[in-house]
């Protein structure tokens, strides 16, 4: 697959989520909410694996694209209408994903890879796969755990990071692991991977 083509998709995602309404900082700026997690997806990708595949860097840039036009919301609370919202999610990404890599000339194999990479088929069986699963892990460990478990006790956080880290590979888990995170949540991750480890 060549760099032209390749940098035509990623463009054209970051021009989708840079239509996100909704805003967060990037330590330096308040930015488009999904355009900053393409980034930070794609820079974790580059220190945790090098030589990563094309397929794998559109499937990690295209994680969310334009997430915000499916909110949970509106969605049934409850987990039975969790799982309807993720699995819709995961189907509109894929979606976008492929059109826009028709759109830049790929061929209908190098689609329908990516394709399967959003949509996580074959974790912990294959490579490219659990390698996406690991960033979106660390991502969220390291930009979004924070805020997300101060609206729960102890308790509940553990048992949120415990279904991470069974997610995650060893090499995750070990990256996981390394970190540098606000005390309560290294505390708690800490405890987290200790009870995984003997469970």
């Amino acid at each position: 697959m060549s760099a032209g083509r390749l940098e035509q998709v990623l463009d054209a995602i970051d021009q989708a989520n840079a239509m996100d309404p909704n805003s967060v900082s990037d330590g330096n700026a308040m930015r488009p909410a999904e355009l900053v997690y393409g980034e930070r997806m794609s820079a974790t990708l580059d220190q945790f694996c090098v030589g990563a595949s094309d397929h794998l860097r559109i499937a990690v840039r295209a994680q969310h694209i334009e997430r915000w036009t499916c909110p949970r919301d509106s969605y049934p609370a409850g987990r039975v209408g969790y799982l309807k919202w993720r699995s819709d999610l995961k189907a509109y990404h894929s979606r976008r994903a492929r059109e826009l890599m028709q759109a830049a000339g790929y061929d209908q194999s190098d689609i329908d890879r990516v394709a399967a990479l959003i949509g996580k088929k074959g974790i912990k069986r294959d490579a490219e796969v659990q390698m996406l699963e690991d960033i979106v892990c660390l991502v969220f460990l390291k930009h979004y755990a924070g805020e997300f478990i101060a609206k729960h006790e102890d308790a509940k956080v553990v048992e949120i990071l415990k279904k991470t880290a069974r997610k995650m590979s060893a090499e995750g888990l070990s990256a996981a692991a390394k970190l540098h995170l606000p005390l309560r949540l290294s505390r708690l991750l800490a405890k987290s991977l200790a009870d995984a480890g003997n469970s």
